[in-house]
């Protein structure tokens, strides 16, 4: 990451709330043709998320602990705040003198902006505020939330004009929060009903309805210059596993989520 920090744009992308065998069982059927492209190997990292709800995991992140490997470790990270002790901050490791990576990228020159989704971002409230505060820019409308059957197409046009404004001579930190997966989601899969509710089958129509936008997202963030991606979940959810449902508890499918990270080329 050395190599990488003021020389690349850095997209930073969490599908909130995605499931590992979701996102696992829709590539293999071939589901995902777009993200598919981008994956290595063809296939998505098994990983351990850093918290059990949107707050805490993102909180996390930003203090550079990404989804964990699901195997024995130490596993070096990709960034990490300087701090004495670390047994993850390794020789390929970015490491930042402040409180979270967001303000150390733009402390290195990174213009950083923010589009969120969930409730979490809407800087409507004093505790939806406390994530987008990280960023220089921040965007939230009603159009990015849950409850649009649109939020994710919103959320690319807004980060497409956010790209296009920022200074070339600028790299940029753009993170997207991406609501659709989230509940509600039954919207997504023709037929289903609002009485009818969520199940794992809508959360699955609602990330083949992230894939045929995301293309658009991935464009746009290397159209300035070589770009540095990460795309994973923040925490996965429960729809009547072991007779639980919904997250911030402790359940494997709560807890283990898909990540990957890849180079998208610049112009």
């Amino acid at each position: 990451m050395n190599a990488v920090v003021g020389s690349h744009d850095i997209l930073l992308v969490t599908l909130d709330t995605l499931r590992y065998d979701v996102a696992v069982d829709l590539l293999a059927r071939g589901r995902l043709p777009h993200l598919a492209r981008h994956l290595p190997g063809g296939r998505w990292e098994r990983r351990h998320a850093p918290g059990s709800f949107t707050y805490a995991s993102h909180q996390a992140m930003f203090a550079g602990f990404l989804p964990t490997p699901a195997a024995p470790g130490p596993h070096p990270r990709l960034f990490a705040a300087r701090f004495a002790g670390s047994e993850t901050t390794a020789d390929g490791t970015y490491v930042f003198d402040a409180p979270d990576l967001v303000s150390g990228l733009a402390a290195a020159g990174y213009h950083t902006a923010c589009v969120g989704g969930v409730g979490f971002f809407n800087k409507g409230g004093a505790l939806g505020s406390v994530l987008p505060g990280l960023f220089r820019e921040s965007h939230w409308e009603p159009e990015f939330s849950v409850a649009s059957p649109t939020s994710f197409e919103a959320q690319v046009a807004r980060a497409e004009q956010v790209v296009a404004r920022t200074p070339a001579e600028q790299p940029l930190f753009l993170f997207v929060n991406v609501s659709a997966l989230h509940q509600p989601n039954w919207f997504h899969l023709p037929g289903a009903t609002r009485e009818a509710g969520d199940s794992w089958e809508t959360h699955a129509a609602a990330l083949e309805y992230v894939d045929r936008h995301i293309g658009r997202l991935l464009t746009a963030a290397s159209s300035r210059r070589r770009c540095f991606a990460i795309i994973c979940s923040d925490h996965g959810t429960a729809y009547g596993d072991g007779g639980y449902t919904g997250h911030r508890l402790a359940h494997d499918v709560v807890w283990t989520v898909p990540y990957t990270h890849f180079f998208l080329e610049g112009p």
